[in-house]
């Protein structure tokens, strides 16, 4: 017979949203026990997003997660686009009253939560694949695993669109989209440290540069939909790289190509019962505007501070809204990053491909002055505010 684990909250994958939810709950007296199928290194070695939000940055300081982040990130303020060789800058701190992002590699933000629950002995439970979430019962949620299982008060799925938790939720397919291109994307060695993101809108496609750590920077190449990577040599890359960033990009070499195939999706809820959804089995945005670890991290500070309500200030009515909440904010954020993607990409089939060209430039112009418009894209791109 399997051994029985007992807890307050179960969270399932430890990906940003599982981890910043475990941390807080625990900060705030509530017991919670993290179950990831990867083993630590996959989970913390695995390079993902870089960009971290103003008002992320300030919760994750809020909480006492962001010691390293402060210590160790840079700060972006502006971002370049490039129309056809011209370079249009958008000064969006500026435009923002002074807020900026934090570059720091998603793979390090792990790291630091990990090491936090380490220290408080709430190390999650790696190579533990959840094969079952029961929610027949009235009173707990049962979380199964092939070893051991878990009962908890509350289950939340942090773990990805096609975990276990979110498969549990009947009907909840919600919004998807698929785009008609996708995009290659490459970690690359650079001459110097990328200053800021560069966005090059091309006659032959997107192409955008994004900084990481070091003199490191995540590049991506805008391709037809189901494109095989495998046809891309890295000369091929480089080559194409330069025609559409500029012959300035400082490209040195080029690892890890892979293909990213552009979808997003909202699911239809993020509560059923006893479980509830944040991060990626709630919601799947494109890399455009660097909305998704940021949406994820607002979710669980949003379910965070609904359980310290429900468990410590026994409000029975705290986790009433949250599904409603992250179905709006998941919205907006998808707006947000779809009005980008226009922005960046020419219709595929455009009739007059010079006459989109100017569109985009004369868009780009707007937003690299002090109008509404350009004020009302700043602070929802650095994401100003408090989540």
């Amino acid at each position: 017979m399997s051994r029985v684990l007992r807890t307050t909250v179960a969270i399932v994958g430890a990906g940003p949203a599982g981890l910043v939810l475990a941390n807080v709950l625990h900060r705030a007296g509530i017991d919670a026990l993290v179950i990831e199928r990867r083993s630590r290194e996959q989970v913390r070695d695995q390079a993902r997003a870089g960009l971290v939000e103003h008002r992320v940055v300030e919760y994750l300081r809020r909480w006492g997660l962001a010691d390293r982040l402060l210590t160790d990130g840079t700060w972006h303020g502006w971002c370049d686009v490039v129309v056809s060789g011209e370079r249009i800058r958008l000064d969006y701190a500026a435009r923002s009253g002074g807020d900026h992002h934090c570059v720091y590699p998603q793979q390090l933000l792990l790291r630091d939560l990990l090491a936090a629950l380490d220290d408080a002995d709430r190390t999650p439970l790696f190579d533990s694949a959840v094969q079952d979430v029961d929610l027949t019962s009235a009173t707990r949620a049962r979380v199964r695993c092939a070893e051991f299982e878990v009962d908890a008060d509350r289950v939340v799925g942090c773990d990805g669109a096609r975990g276990v938790v979110s498969r549990s939720f009947p009907g909840n397919s919600g919004v998807q989209r698929r785009y008609p291109y996708d995009w290659l994307t490459m970690l690359a060695d650079l001459t110097a440290p990328v200053g800021g993101i560069r966005y090059a809108v091309h006659e032959r496609g997107f192409a955008g540069m994004m900084p990481r750590a070091g003199r490191q920077g995540r590049l991506y190449l805008e391709v037809p939909a189901d494109e095989d990577v495998a046809s891309w040599s890295a000369a091929r890359l480089r080559d194409e790289l330069e025609v559409r960033l500029g012959d300035d990009s400082g490209i040195v070499d080029i690892g890890e190509p892979g293909v990213l195939r552009m979808r997003s999706s909202i699911a239809r809820t993020s509560r059923h019962k006893r479980a509830f959804l944040a991060g990626d089995a709630a919601h799947v945005l494109t890399p455009s505007g660097a909305k998704g670890m940021n949406l994820a991290i607002a979710d669980a500070a949003d379910l965070a501070d609904s359980l310290v309500r429900l468990y410590r200030d026994h409000d029975a009515t705290a986790l009433v809204g949250y599904p409603d909440r992250r179905r709006t904010q998941a919205r907006d954020a998808l707006r947000f990053s779809e009005d980008l993607l226009q922005l960046l990409h020419l219709p595929p089939d455009a009739a007059d491909p010079a006459a989109e060209l100017r569109t985009r430039r004369a868009r780009a112009h707007r937003l690299s002055r002090p109008t509404p418009e350009a004020e009302r894209f700043a602070r929802t791109y650095v994401g100003s505010g408090r989540l």
